[in-house]
C-alpha cells in the first residue's frame, strides 16, 4: 500500500502499511472522509511524521485523539492551527512551561515549531469525527502508533517520552527505561492539571537529560 508519509518513516513503517489491520483501517478511514466530516484534513493525517523525520526525533509527546472542533486539528497532538484559540490542555501546557522555564511561550498554538526541533507530537488515534471524541478508536490506529513507539524505543537511544495521563502511560508501558527518559504525570486537562501536571517540571527535566547526552535541548517557546 502506497501511503504518503515522510520517507524515513515510510522505510521503517512499510511493513505496517501492508498488514491486514492497516488495509482494513484504510478502508474505514476512506469511507469516513467520504461520508462524514473528519479531522484533521486528510492531507494532514501524517503531519507529525512529515514535520519530524525519524532521524531528528529527540522527544515524543503522546496524546490520545485529535481535537474534534472545526479548524483545530492538524495532525500534531495538543497543537492547533495558527490563529485558533488554545484548548484548555494546551493553555495549561503553556502555563507549566512558563513556570518551569521562566519564559512565556509564543502566542501561537501551532506547535510545528517544536516538531521542527525533533519533538514527535503523536496522537494514539490519528483521525476523529467532528464533535465526537473517541469515534475512531479501536479501528486500528492504536496498533499502528504502538508500532511507531516500538520502533523508536528499539532503534533510538536517549529519547525523552512525555506520558501525561493514564492513557498515555499505558501506551508507553513497554518503553525501555534503561535506554530512554520517561516522564509521567497526570494529564494537562483542567480536571487533572492541578493534581500533578502543574509543577512536574517536565520541560526542564527533558532539556537537562538531552544536554547530558550531548543532544541539543528543545526551545519550548
Amino acid at each position: 500500500m502506497d501511503v504518503k508519509i515522510e520517507q524515513s518513516w515510510k522505510i521503517r513503517l512499510g511493513e505496517e502499511f501492508n498488514k491486514k489491520y492497516f488495509k482494513k483501517l484504510s478502508e474505514f478511514i476512506r469511507e469516513e472522509y467520504r461520508t462524514k466530516t473528519i479531522y484533521p484534513p486528510a492531507k494532514l493525517i501524517f503531519n507529525a511524521f512529515n514535520m519530524c523525520p525519524f532521524e531528528r526525533v529527540k522527544a515524543v509527546i503522546i496524546g490520545q485523539d485529535p481535537y474534534h472542533g472545526q479548524g483545530q486539528a492538524h495532525g500534531l497532538c495538543f497543537s492547533v492551527m495558527e490563529g485558533v484559540s488554545h484548548p484548555p490542555s494546551l493553555t495549561n501546557i503553556f502555563v507549566e512551561i512558563e513556570s518551569d522555564l521562566g519564559y512565556k511561550p509564543y502566542s501561537s498554538g501551532d506547535l510545528e515549531r517544536w516538531a521542527a526541533q525533533g519533538v514527535l507530537l503523536l496522537n494514539a488515534t490519528l483521525t476523529v469525527r467532528a464533535h465526537l471524541a473517541g469515534s475512531h478508536q479501536n479501528q486500528g490506529w492504536e496498533i499502528f502508533t504502538d508500532s511507531v513507539i516500538d520502533i523508536i524505543n528499539r532503534e533510538k537511544r536517549n529519547i525523552v517520552f512525555f506520558l501525561w495521563g493514564a492513557y498515555a502511560q499505558k501506551k508507553g508501558e513497554a518503553i525501555d527505561r534503561s535506554r530512554h527518559l520517561v516522564l509521567e504525570s497526570v494529564h494537562p486537562s483542567p480536571f487533572s492539571a492541578p493534581r500533578g501536571f502543574f509543577g512536574n517540571r517536565h520541560f526542564s527535566r527533558c532539556n537537562k537529560y538531552l544536554q547530558e547526552h550531548g543532544i541539543e535541548p528543545v526551545d519550548w517557546r
